[in-house]
């Protein structure tokens, strides 16, 4: 059994993770900040506020792996989108993720095979209209993850996930119609829209001794958006 934290773990992606680590038998210690959850089983659940001074205490003297999973999706026109917005995204997606990984960096340490998870998307590098405040912090998130898979290395991996539109809530307004959901399906190579359990089997792999070879990755699971033109 390992102890894993899930920041982030109420919907969405982080909860088909908690929910499939917890059926493996591993402990999960899962944060939620507007979506109060009760404890079951293998996870615990803890509220956290990533943009306000943090209280990880409840967290075990040694942790095996850290995912972060807060994020925002707000497509806009690049000249309507006011400093503000850029500067909250910031905070929530990158400063929110390094105020966690350095607060657990000691118990991570711990671990004879520590994993840390971040998360991008397919925008980074692929490049799409009205995207610019979604891909500034995860540009960012991608320089995140291979500075520290450098540094850590070799006790701690790290690692990032960059997916496409996923069903999530956090997509809700995009995929809210299926005449939405059919037209998102089409731009993928796949055809169809990717869901939670797609995103959390990767994360899973990721946090699990198979992937104990693989650091400093950015790892596309987008229906084959990022490679394959049609």
């Amino acid at each position: 059994m390992k102890n894993y934290l899930i920041v982030g773990a109420s919907s969405g992606i982080g909860q088909a993770l908690a929910q499939q680590l917890a059926l493996e038998g591993h402990q999960v210690y899962g944060t939620y900040q507007s979506n109060p959850t009760t404890s079951a089983g293998n996870i615990q659940y803890f509220p956290l506020d990533v943009t306000a001074d943090m209280d990880l205490s409840f967290l075990p003297d040694q942790l095996d792996g850290l995912v972060y999973c807060p994020g925002s999706i707000n497509l806009l026109p690049f000249k309507r989108i006011k400093t503000a917005a850029f500067l909250a995204d910031y905070e929530l997606q990158v400063l929110g993720a390094i105020k966690v990984i350095q607060q657990v960096l000691p118990i991570l340490k711990k671990s004879a095979q520590a994993s840390l998870v971040l998360f991008s998307t397919v925008a980074v590098q692929s490049g799409f209209n009205f995207h610019t405040q979604v891909a500034v912090s995860k540009g960012a998130i991608e320089g995140l993850t291979k500075s520290l898979a450098a540094e850590f290395a070799p006790t701690i991996r790290v690692n990032a996930i960059a997916p496409s539109l996923t069903d999530t809530p956090l997509a809700a307004k995009l995929l809210n119609t299926d005449q939405k959901k059919e037209a998102n399906a089409q731009r993928h190579p796949l055809k169809r829209i990717g869901s939670a359990t797609d995103i959390a089997n990767t994360a899973a792999f990721l946090l699990s001794e198979k992937a104990s070879w693989i650091t400093g990755q950015i790892i596309h699971v987008d229906g084959g958006m990022s490679a394959i033109k049609q």
